[in-house]
């Protein structure tokens, strides 16, 4: 039930718990299987925000907040809530506990995701710009993606669609 203060609760204010949840990805395979876990709320939607996403991200144990990647126009960045998560770069790894932070420049290219390793789960928000033309690089896997209307297509790494 909720708390006295979370009910009548009206725009532009908003109780997360009532935003249903996206689980999984919209990846093709055998890439999908990768974020099977993931679950996003998405916050800034439910608000009406236009500019911006902001996405309530939860990911239990053993699963991975996307494949790495980097953005060619879209900022990124993440905030730790609960649990640890190892956030995966090109120049390694690292761990990122509650109150902790990292942040994404559109253009570098910086393949990162987050891979939740504790045996608990971990939730962040996800909050990224929405700028025309974005696209995405997978340096790991032969799949890059292009905003469509989809809103991102994707493809092999020589442009032929999966």
């Amino acid at each position: 039930m909720p708390s006295p203060a979370r009910q009548g609760l009206k725009r532009p204010a908003l109780d997360p718990a009532t935003v249903p949840a996206r689980h999984g990805s919209a990846y093709p395979e055998p890439f999908r299987a990768l974020a099977a876990g993931r679950s996003k709320q998405p916050l800034g939607d439910a608000v009406g925000l236009k500019a911006f996403g902001v996405n309530l991200v939860r990911l239990p144990p053993g699963a991975w907040s996307s494949v790495r990647h980097w953005h060619t126009r879209e900022d990124e960045f993440v905030y730790v809530l609960e649990g640890e998560l190892a956030l995966v770069t090109n120049g390694g790894e690292q761990t990122l506990g509650p109150g902790m932070a990292a942040g994404f420049p559109a253009g570098a290219p910086d393949g990162h995701h987050l891979i939740n390793r504790g045996d608990k789960v971990a939730v962040y928000l996800e909050v990224g710009d929405r700028p025309a033309g974005d696209e995405v690089d997978y340096p790991d896997v032969d799949m890059r993606a292009r905003q469509g209307a989809a809103p991102y297509t994707f493809l092999h790494k020589d442009g032929t669609p999966y």
